[in-house]
């Protein structure tokens, strides 16, 4: 697999949007634009919907509106259609964003593995991106050409960890589009702040978080819609797919793809069977799996029925002084990055020899 950037972003919202828009510019012109996906969702252009979505936006992220303005520019694309590409989960349920998360609470140190799934065209052209916004707090988050940050995994500098696995609902409402909602989770403090963001804002489309922040002894999970909020404190080691699980959440009209309900299967039963052997789960080697050939966790087919592919893992440990983290690019390897905080160590991480630092406990 061709390698993933690591990029610094500084400036203002605007300028930090252009740097992404730049950043991604090549993909999204060469791959991007001719896709059925592309396609799918400019079918929204113009429509009351759109309007709404951008309305909700302006008014309450101003900041965000000022990124996105920045990103259309970046990319050299009309503005509507950027912003579009940003709500492709608010307008069109079957958006080629995927995910697997296994969490794992522990008091003292918390730990959140994430399998980042998305479209196999934009292989090699994805990064960290290390962004010092004007009036946010630092952070680093794997980003995609032409989309906001803060939709896949990241970590910020005021503590915070966040992992994203899309929901695919079928009922949408003019509010807040999803990608802003966890973007404007990034600008958060705490724990509480980011949960107030997607529970007291209108929400269009669907996500689901796992949380966690180096204040708070919590791990979190969060599933919301434009229909209802549901926050769970994670007692046990979990995993979750792309679909909504939370008992409150039962009857939220979602697609629950093949993929997805045999990913949340599997992800169960290695979990269970580990507990059940007195095991410590290993949690890099539940989202490696492929023992289903047709449907694994780890999605390497280039003919994978969602159409996506697994483009990088992220194991986050968050403890009370700080939050480590490394990013693989495959299983088996050493991880691409090893990080603390929002920030890259001065070196990086090597690209041969034993996994990283080693299966933590």
């Amino acid at each position: 697999m061709p390698a993933t950037a690591f990029i610094e972003i500084s400036g203002s919202p605007f300028d930090a949007g252009e740097a992404l828009g730049r950043f991604g510019a090549l993909a999204v012109h060469r791959h991007l634009v001719h896709s059925a996906a592309w396609r799918d969702v400019m079918q929204w252009r113009g429509t009351p919907l759109a309007a709404g979505l951008a309305a909700h936006t302006q008014q309450r992220f101003p900041r965000i509106w000022a990124e996105l303005q920045g990103l259309a520019v970046g990319l050299g694309l009309p503005f509507e259609e950027v912003f579009l590409w940003n709500c492709r989960g608010d307008v069109w349920a079957a958006s080629p964003d995927g995910c697997t998360t296994v969490q794992l609470p522990c008091v003292d140190r918390r730990r959140i593995c994430h399998n980042e799934d998305g479209d196999p065209g934009f292989a090699g052209h994805c990064a960290i991106a290390a962004c010092r916004i004007d009036g946010s707090p630092g952070f680093a988050a794997f980003v995609y050409p032409g989309s906001l940050p803060g939709h896949t995994f990241a970590v910020t500098d005021a503590g915070l960890a966040v992992t994203v696995n899309n929901l695919r609902a079928r009922q949408i409402e003019a509010g807040v589009p999803r990608m802003v909602l966890t973007r404007a989770v990034l600008d958060t403090r705490d724990l509480d702040a980011a949960v107030a963001v997607v529970r007291d804002n209108p929400r269009a489309g669907g996500f689901h978080l796992t949380l966690a922040h180096c204040a708070s002894a919590a791990l979190l999970s969060v599933e919301y819609s434009a229909r209802g909020c549901s926050v769970q404190e994670i007692a046990q080691p979990s995993v979750h797919a792309n679909h909504a699980i939370h008992p409150s959440m039962r009857g939220f009209a979602q697609v629950v793809t093949d993929s997805s309900q045999h990913r949340q299967t599997r992800g169960d039963a290695l979990l269970h069977d580990a507990l059940e052997a007195g095991r410590a789960p290993n949690p890099l080697a539940i989202l490696a799996d492929t023992d289903d050939a047709s449907l694994p966790i780890y999605r390497a087919d280039p003919d994978d029925p969602d159409d996506e592919n697994t483009l990088a893992t992220a194991d986050i440990v968050i403890a009370a002084s700080h939050i480590e983290w490394d990013v693989y690019e495959q299983p088996g390897s050493p991880p691409r990055y090893q990080l603390i905080n929002g920030h890259k160590p001065t070196h990086e991480a090597p690209q041969t020899g034993a996994q990283g630092r080693g299966e933590r406990a």
